[in-house]
Parts: structure tokens; C-alpha cells; sequence
């Protein structure tokens, strides 16, 4: 798998998200109806809008990226190595700014590559959809309008995975322990990043998760090719 891929050219990604607001109601009147409206569609009525609403962060329309992590291979001494750092900040369009600038000037040639875990359903469209409403032009290489199915150079860890079973669903953690990779869920998780946000204020702590999803995303990738783990060593995270 991924034989005549080279990983030189491979940016791999993920998002952190959260709500727009830190509770239900800070939103105006509007907002909080187009929610209710949301989740008669998500629940079996068991729960109010208001104690769901921490689940507005997987939703692009109610939520926002406050965290973009990146991860690039480098060969050095005949050495496959991997050098991370995390885009975060409060102020999202800005976070959206400096990451369409970086896919403008360094990846922006048909031979790039974007690699995420769950990246066609999540990562990619999320960001996509936030761009525009952040009045960002979405760069090429995230831009799939018009494009064939062998035209668009993303990579889902996911999608591999399925071999083509749509029923299935494999978490990163799951492929993790498969692997025998590092589990990246050593702190916190998915389910705590609002309540890290919003309650505690540590967008570094999330910031540093979101590194360790990348770095475990890449060693999948290196799975994927038939290829040994990167050491520790040869891992640059800033």
C-alpha cells in the first residue's frame, strides 16, 4: 500500500475543534433556535439542546478550529525523519490564514499530498466550509470542486483502512494498538478538548495532543508503506 507514494511530499494533518461559544446560552436567540432545530435531528429527546452542546464542535456551522496540526517527512542520514508543530490560536481566522498560506507557497503542485485520519469526512470538508465562512479563498490543493477522483491528492488513513467495507469505522487509537504505535491518547482525548478550552483555558495542552495524533497518523502512514516506525530520535516537534 501507498508503494509509490513518497512521503517527502505528504503534509499530514488534524483538527482540533470546539464550539463557538462556551455554553448554549451565549448564543443569540437565532443561533440557539437553528441549534434546537439541529438537534431534534441528533437525539431521541432525552436530552435538552442546551446539554448537547458541546457536540456543536464536530459541526462546521457551530463550531470552530482553534488548533491545526502539521507534520512533514525529511530524509537525513538514510533516515526517514518528522517534524511537527501545531498552528492554535483564539482568534480563528487567523489560525485559517496562516494555514492557507502555507499550503499557497509550500504545497501547491499536483505532487503534494494531504494526509488525515477521518481527512475526507472531517478534517478536510471542516476546514473547507470554515474558510469560506472566514471570507478565506480555500487553497488548491483543499479545493475538490471539478475535480476528478484521481485529481484530488488527499489521503485518509481511514478510508485505507476499510478496504472498501463502508460499514466500517477504525479508530486512530484502535490502528495505534494494532500497530503497536504509541497510543496519542495518553492525556486527554477528543471528548475533553472543549472542556480543556473552554473550563481550563490551556489551548497549549490541546496543541500538544494534537501533535501526538499527528505523529501517530505518520507512523500509521509508515505502516501503510511496509516501513519500520520512525524512533523517537528522529522526531523534531516544536
Amino acid at each position: 500500500m501507498l508503494k509509490n507514494t513518497q512521503l517527502k511530499n505528504i503534509l499530514v494533518i488534524d483538527i482540533e475543534t470546539v464550539s463557538q461559544y462556551a455554553n448554549f446560552n451565549e448564543l443569540d436567540e437565532e443561533w440557539q433556535e437553528l441549534w434546537t432545530k439541529k438537534t431534534n435531528l441528533l437525539n431521541n429527546q432525552e436530552t435538552t439542546p442546551a446539554q448537547i452542546y458541546d457536540r456543536a464542535a464536530i459541526y462546521a456551522e457551530f463550531g470552530k478550529i482553534i488548533c491545526i496540526g502539521l507534520g512533514i517527512f525529511y530524509a537525513e542520514n538514510d533516515e526517514t525523519n518528522l517534524k511537527i508543530k501545531a498552528i492554535s490560536g483564539h482568534n480563528e481566522k487567523e489560525v485559517l490564514q496562516e494555514f492557507a498560506d502555507l499550503l499557497n507557497s509550500k504545497f501547491n503542485t499536483s505532487n503534494h499530498l494531504l494526509a488525515a485520519h477521518n481527512g475526507k469526512e472531517f478534517d478536510f470538508p471542516y476546514i473547507c466550509r470554515r474558510m469560506l465562512i472566514n471570507g478565506i479563498e480555500i487553497p488548491s490543493i483543499l479545493d475538490i470542486s471539478g475535480k476528478k477522483p484521481w485529481e484530488i491528492n488527499h489521503i485518509d488513513t481511514m478510508e485505507l483502512w476499510k478496504f472498501g467495507d463502508y460499514k466500517n469505522y477504525t479508530s486512530l487509537n484502535v490502528l495505534a494498538k494494532c500497530f503497536g504505535i504509541p497510543s496519542p491518547k495518553d492525556d486527554i482525548d477528543g471528548s475533553l478538548v472543549g472542556h480543556t478550552y473552554w473550563q481550563q483555558n490551556d489551548l497549549e495542552r490541546i496543541a500538544t495532543y494534537c501533535k501526538k495524533d499527528i505523529i501517530t497518523t505518520a507512523q500509521v502512514l509508515m505502516k501503510y508503506k511496509g516501513e519500520k516506525l520512525i524512533p523517537f530520535e528522529n522526531i523534531e516537534v516544536n
